[in-house]
């Protein structure tokens, strides 16, 4: 058996080789290209024999190099960039940091406590593909957020009043608005039945013609000259990019709906599983199958908290003892399980009372959300187990009851 440590880089990574007992053998240079990484795996496996006498620890658990490993029958193991950095200790008391360095503390560390690493599996397509458009309609819908907030901005120098109509500046039918209605001045002389036309269009029943033609009219800030002409030309630019943006996140979001119902299953799969829980949208269950597809499979309780950064961490010395929120994990897994919890409480009476009972115990609201998360994923998971659909009928005489 070898054990090989490889520092990742852009251009050129640094590989160190040890056997046993922990004298390097080996160390070299690849590129990160191609040819570089076939003759990086073909090296490897001409040192050891065959592939799987080659274990290999790497801080990136993703990547072209990681793939290429795998594909090769080559068993690959994580190691976080902070665990790194306390086995970096045991060989460099000044604390020297080197590539080369980092290969071999690597490899060496892979060897001594190859449980402190995380082993690497392949994704299946589907959840590549799963968790690509995931992270796209996040990306989507932060940009859209973003736009919205700068449209906002530049309807305040010169055109407050627009703003009391809707609480989301980026809908379309406001965007349709402010293209008929783009200054107080046209406001003045704009016809009802324009604006009643772009509410029929798109069905908005909150608001009538002249209501908000009254909103509008009202007596606007006093701004200096060629303001107005500025701040409509940057609000046009926005607007078409928020009509880009919006449109895409829809597709986004529609792609990600069918990913997550295959068809031709007899059994309910882990989606219909999942989704038939309260809170629990296509976007919420898209981020959870795609960034901890894997560890939903294996049904894997602990990990999935502790990788959703729901499980608190115990800080204890001496009489002192401190229980505190877990920073080191998955940012998105936190979010969505945020999102989960808060919506459930909202919408479902048993989550809501349970969400009463953390906070009649004192805690903040996001304590309560992540209890509320973590009871959340411990019911999915025996869902997920016994092949069956949420039944809030239980909840609610178990409410009842109480």
């Amino acid at each position: 058996m070898i054990y090989a440590g490889i520092d990742w880089a852009t251009r050129a990574h640094e590989v160190a080789v040890v056997d046993t007992r922990g004298e390097r053998i080996a160390r070299r240079a690849v590129s990160n290209s191609g040819a570089g990484l076939a003759e990086l795996v073909d090296w490897l496996i001409g040192l050891a024999g065959e592939a799987g006498q080659v274990q290999v620890a790497i801080e990136v658990p993703h990547g072209a190099v990681v793939e290429t490993l795998l594909e090769r029958g080559i068993a690959v193991f994580a190691c976080n960039p902070k665990q790194l950095d306390r086995f970096r200790d045991r060989f460099s008391v000044p604390g020297a940091k080197d590539d080369s360095l980092d290969a071999l503390v690597l490899a060496n560390s892979l060897r001594t406590d190859c449980h402190a690493f995380r082993s690497i599996r392949m994704d299946d397509a589907d959840t590549i593909i799963l968790r690509e458009w995931s992270r796209m309609a996040d990306e989507l819908s932060a940009e859209r957020t973003r736009l919205t907030n700068r449209l906002i901005e530049q309807l305040r120098r010169f055109f407050p009043q627009a703003l009391s109509l809707t609480d989301d500046c980026g809908r379309a039918w406001f965007l349709d608005l402010m293209e008929a209605v783009p200054t107080p001045a046209k406001a003045a002389t704009v016809r009802a039945r324009v604006v009643a036309a772009i509410l029929k269009r798109h069905r908005i029943r909150k608001h009538s013609a002249d209501s908000v033609l009254k909103a509008l009219r009202v007596q606007s800030v006093q701004v200096a000259a060629g303001t107005t002409e500025a701040a409509c030309a940057h609000i046009a630019l926005l607007t078409q990019r928020l009509r880009l943006v919006s449109e895409q996140w829809t597709g986004a979001r529609k792609r990600i709906e069918e990913l997550l119902t295959p068809q031709g299953h007899v059994e309910p799969t882990d989606a219909e599983v999942l989704r038939s829980m309260p809170g629990l949208g296509v976007l919420i269950c898209g981020t959870l199958l795609g960034e901890a597809g894997a560890l939903l499979a294996q049904r894997d309780y602990r990990a999935l908290r502790a990788l959703a950064g729901i499980a608190p961490v115990t800080r204890r010395s001496g009489k002192s003892r401190r229980v505190v929120m877990r920073k080191a994990c998955h940012g998105r897994l936190r979010r969505a399980i945020y999102h989960w919890a808060r919506v459930a409480a909202q919408c479902d009476p048993h989550w809501k009372s349970r969400y009463a009972e953390y906070r009649a115990r004192g805690h903040s609201h996001g304590r309560a959300c992540r209890g509320l998360g973590d009871r959340l994923l411990k019911v999915a998971l025996a869902m997920l187990e016994n092949r069956t659909l949420y039944d809030r009928s239980k909840f609610t005489m178990e409410l009842q009851t109480a």
